[in-house]
């Protein structure tokens, strides 16, 4: 169950670059992560997500604003050793080293005995699937090798909040499915914050979603209401007239459109989603339309475009 203080609190964050800090980053950044929740952080290219990252483990100093983490105020190095993990978008390894060593150092710098650092280490990289290389040079390991082992280095030990930037980038399918796997282990356990461009991974493993757009938050809050699970169904259907008017008499207070080959149906409030969907599928059945797909809410690509595209307008 994930408790009600938040595991994050962002609070008006301005950060500037430049020489005269002319270059504004952050403009007033406030969201809150809820403890033991997988949050994701999505916006556009540029749009300061890796700026968000680096402020929250105190890598810059903000302008204005605070950030509050853990309850235990802003970041300090050791008030919050061993409780935040971060994977940076371009995490550099030491290549001359083995995974083992590099964790093992790791699990030093926190504070783990010589037994402890080994044993955290080999569990790590098993969680990780690169047991088998724990022994080899850092500079003989893949591309996904190596981003394994980055995100193994913000897992290292029991880090109570994760910080991830881009962790799928350079993944094969299969990875990502076991990345996938990995991260929904750790709800409830850990809060994790990951920003990524893959929505439609996003949307499997999270409960949270924070819309960071042009330096400002835009959108704050649980996936399922960013969504609309609660209010929209959606059919992909195959051809055939549909009589819209008589679906909208049918479903009073609806509201119903077809756009190609996609009917979207926004369900009032408190609404029983279910009787909504056997009236439409009554009404799909009588006019003899294939039904390919049924959903419920949009996708969170779909409701990320939509809020992106408005805001450009």
């Amino acid at each position: 169950m994930i408790a009600s203080t938040p595991a994050l609190v962002l609070d008006g964050v301005v950060k500037r670059y430049g020489t005269l800090r002319k270059t504004l980053a952050l403009d007033g950044v406030s969201f809150e992560v809820p403890r033991g929740s997988v949050c994701g952080l999505i916006g556009p290219n540029g749009a300061g997500k890796t700026t968000v990252l680096a402020s929250i483990c105190g890598q810059l100093r903000l302008d204005a604003g605070r950030i509050e983490i853990l309850g235990g105020g802003p970041f300090d190095v050791e008030r919050f050793k061993g409780r935040i993990g971060l994977l940076p978008q371009d995490a550099e390894l030491g290549v001359s080293h083995t995974p083992q060593e590099l964790l093992v150092h790791l699990g030093l710098l926190q504070g783990l005995g010589g037994a402890d650092a080994r044993a955290e280490a080999e569990r790590t990289l098993a969680s990780v699937d690169l047991s088998d290389r724990a022994g080899k040079r850092i500079a003989t390991l893949s591309h996904g090798m190596r981003r394994r082992l980055a995100i193994a280095t913000a897992l290292l030990g029991n880090p109570e909040l994760v910080l991830l930037d881009e962790p799928m980038s350079g993944l094969d399918p299969a990875q990502v499915r076991s990345l996938r796997e990995l991260v929904t282990a750790q709800r409830g356990r850990k809060t994790l914050l990951i920003s990524s461009h893959n929505l439609a991974e996003l949307e499997q493993v999270c409960d949270h979603v924070v819309l960071i757009d042009r330096g400002r938050c835009t959108l704050a809050g649980p996936i399922a209401e960013v969504t609309g699970r609660a209010m929209v169904l959606q059919w992909t259907l195959g051809p055939g007239e549909l009589d819209l008017d008589a679906l909208g008499e049918a479903l009073p207070d609806h509201e119903v459109r077809r756009e190609d080959g996609l009917l979207t149906v926004v369900c009032p409030t408190d609404t029983d989603l279910d009787d909504t969907a056997r009236v439409v599928a009554r009404q799909l059945v009588e006019a003899d339309i294939p039904i390919r797909d049924v959903r419920r809410g949009l996708s969170l690509e779909r409701s990320y475009l939509d809020r992106t595209e408005n805001a450009g307008e």
